[in-house]
């Protein structure tokens, strides 16, 4: 968390959440009414591969009262849930990038734009690719009526169609965010790119199996979403290799540095090793030079004290003193 940033309590964490997720759910009522009322172009849009292939003189059914209605409303829901996905990532993002590292934020910045350009490539691949090769697969059922049977035709009901557009445009749309997964595992070191490269085959038979489930039941659009799958996987691989690359660098980079600052630290404490050093024989000289000045002082006075001893031995020179001129006089007296 960077370092300005104060620790904030629960309460208000959960407060900005919920701020946050009343804006994205305001953005997605206000999509909803527009797309609502631009809602005939947008099924027209999604009807188009169909009837494409099936000429303008076809129809399309429905069966319930309120199925157009519902139709309707599913229709702009799902294009509002696409057209507020920015809003709803960037509130997202607004929540969790202060709790992040700058180098954590940088790191995932990236995906955030990916995730959805990703989803509209899977999208636009269903849409332009798949879809009208499946529609002209299974057109090819009709029958033409004669004597001896009757006429097989297609009258597609339209919340059928709408169920099965819906279903492979967020099938190939969540599909196609392999690679923003996967990376993310590999930057977490949760995967590694040589473990995904061991284990492709067995991610070659789960992704057929997966396109098996959210696909019809027919062969090209098994195999229209199992193969980007399996390249989705290979470029998975790719992007998981430079991403360890990078996190090998950076390690590095922080392994550099920490022996920078090992040898800093070791520096001075050999430059404080050797102030010490320096100190002490300094200390120590003047402890000398005090010692020298004592021992010379006590030199001096040993050198006094024999001077005295030797003026209290030496030898007095006799003759008359006041003592015996005085001895005499009194006994001249006498």
């Amino acid at each position: 968390m960077q370092s300005h940033d104060r620790q904030m309590p629960i309460m208000e964490h959960l407060i900005e959440l919920r701020n946050r997720l009343t804006w994205a759910v305001l953005a997605l009522f206000i999509t909803f009414g527009v797309c609502y009322y631009f809602v005939e172009d947008i099924y027209g849009f999604l009807v188009r591969p169909l009837a494409d292939i099936m000429g303008p003189d076809r129809r399309m059914i429905y069966t319930a009262l309120t199925e157009v209605f519902f139709t309707y409303v599913k229709v702009s829901f799902f294009a509002a849930c696409f057209v507020s996905a920015p809003v709803f990532l960037g509130q997202f993002w607004a929540f969790v990038a202060p709790g992040l590292y700058k180098n954590e934020r940088s790191a995932f910045m990236p995906f955030l734009f990916a995730t959805p350009v990703l989803f509209l490539m899977g999208g636009a691949l269903v849409y332009y690719l798949i879809m009208p090769l499946a529609w002209k697969f299974f057109l090819s059922f009709e029958q033409a009526g004669g004597a001896a049977n009757l006429a097989i035709q297609l009258e597609a009901k339209v919340g059928e169609y709408l169920s099965l557009v819906m279903k492979l445009i967020f099938a190939f749309g969540l599909c196609f965010q392999l690679p923003v997964l996967l990376t993310l595992m590999a930057r977490a070191g949760i995967v590694t790119a040589d473990g995904l490269a061991r284990r492709r085959k067995y991610a070659i038979v789960i992704a057929f199996g997966f396109a098996a489930v959210l696909t019809p039941p027919d062969l090209i659009s098994q195999i229209g979403l199992g193969i980007p799958i399996i390249i989705l996987y290979e470029i998975s691989i790719v992007m998981a290799r430079v991403s360890e690359r990078k996190r090998a660098k950076a390690n590095a980079e922080d392994d550099e540095d920490e022996d920078d600052e090992d040898e800093a630290e070791s520096d001075d404490g050999e430059e404080a090793q050797a102030s010490t050093g320096t100190t002490m024989a300094t200390a120590q000289e003047s402890v000398d030079a005090q010692g020298e000045a004592a021992a010379s002082y006590d030199d001096g006075q040993s050198s006094l004290t024999r001077s005295s001893d030797d003026d209290g031995d030496a030898p007095k020179l006799s003759g008359p003193s006041n003592n015996d001129d005085g001895e005499d006089d009194f006994n001249n007296a006498r």
